[in-house]
């Protein structure tokens, strides 16, 4: 089987849970998506709105309260809700890549410690870190075994140690101050059987999808994602595609026809789908890139028009939402961005009208919209 762009796209969506909401618990939703991308605390619960049938934020408020979901520095070395049973093999996995984000930084290597010194800490925290601990309070700790100079040695530990982050209040479980605690005693995983693991859960979240895709979502080293690749051997399925690069698939998987429709959608800030494949990705149409990820990274919160990105939204002062087109869309694309608009507004209400109002300055430096609608609710 070869598989058009269009049907690869469709097939992501499908799995992604954007072609209909479905009916399911908050706790399956994450584990059948792989993760969700959780830099901004307000981002998984967007994401669960978009893709879970009478989605309350209150059911995932309450599975981050009793660890069913967990929120810790993972893939691309950034933070991810993910369910508490996959955390041990995502970590197993990411734990060398995340060490060197950190130990052969500058940041690290001026404190005039070793990665051995670092580890050794570590150990030596955890007991600590069995409490819940703010960030100040943990480097706090540090600076009061190891001395003046060292406060950088948390904040290497805290990205690469098996840490949970533990919900501190908000609107959205998390604040922008973080608090951490060690996560629960597990059986040991291998980082070999730790890819593996992600690689399988990632094809069911992304699939089909190439060893390069599965490298963008996570910054492994190639070496290691063809290790997993080969390891894995016919528990994958090669699948045809538009590019030279092999596709890989699940054997149970499944592909939507060409004609499914794809209903509109307000994706949340940092969506994982926009960020699971490689560069532009399956949704991004390549012209749209730049004013839709901006250069320090940050992926605004988009439209997505027909399974494709076709413009930003945001919120505003006091209330209601900016939709800004950056094509030309017809009155019933309007229409329907305008509905779910008006259902995120009113979902939105009760507990963080002005999300994401922080990065407001992205408008501010201008977008090439064609189009806007101000949408109130």
């Amino acid at each position: 089987m070869t598989l058009s762009a269009r049907r690869l796209a469709l097939a992501t969506l499908d799995r992604q849970l954007l072609l209909e909401r479905r009916p399911i618990d908050v706790t399956d939703a994450v584990r059948r998506l792989c993760a969700l991308q959780a830099q901004t605390p307000a981002s998984p619960y967007l994401a669960l709105w978009n893709r879970v049938a009478d989605f309350a934020p209150e059911h995932l408020d309450a599975a981050f309260a009793d660890g069913r979901i967990v929120k810790a520095s993972l893939m691309r070395i950034t933070l991810h809700a993910v369910h508490a049973a996959d955390h041990p093999a995502f970590h197993a996995a990411m734990l060398s890549c995340l060490r060197a984000a950190r130990l052969y930084d500058r940041r690290f290597t001026d404190t005039g410690l070793s990665a051995e010194d670092a580890d050794t800490l570590l150990a030596d925290l955890t007991p600590y870190l069995r409490e819940p601990r703010t960030g100040a309070e943990a480097e706090a700790e540090v600076v009061a075994r190891l001395g003046a100079g060292t406060e950088r040695v948390w904040w290497a530990l805290r990205t690469y140690a098996p840490l949970h982050h533990v919900p501190s209040g908000g609107p959205w479980s998390f604040g922008h101050r973080n608090t951490f605690r060690a996560a629960p005693k597990a059986p040991e995983v291998t980082a070999g059987e730790g890819a593996k693991q992600l690689l399988l859960s990632y094809l069911r979240a992304f699939g089909p999808a190439t060893a390069q895709d599965f490298a963008r979502f996570t910054l492994l080293p190639s070496a290691t994602v063809k290790h997993a690749v080969d390891a894995l051997g016919d528990t994958l399925r090669p699948v045809g595609g538009t590019g030279r690069a092999v596709l890989y698939d699940l054997p149970e998987a499944t592909v939507p026809a060409e004609d499914v429709p794809v209903p509109p959608r307000l994706l949340p800030m940092w969506d994982s789908s926009l960020l699971a494949h490689a560069v532009p990705g399956r949704f991004m149409p390549a012209e749209f890139r730049p004013a839709a990820v901006r250069r320090n990274g940050d992926v605004l919160p988009c439209l997505l028009v027909d399974g494709q990105v076709a413009g930003v939204w945001r919120s505003l002062d006091g209330g209601g939402l900016e939709l800004t087109a950056f094509r030309k869309l017809t009155a019933g694309q309007w229409r329907g961005l305008t509905r779910e608009a008006e259902r995120l507004v009113t979902w939105l209400a009760d507990r963080d009208p002005e999300v994401y109002r922080r990065y407001g300055h992205w408008w501010d430096k201008g977008l090439p919209g064609v189009g806007t609608r101000i949408v109130k609710g």
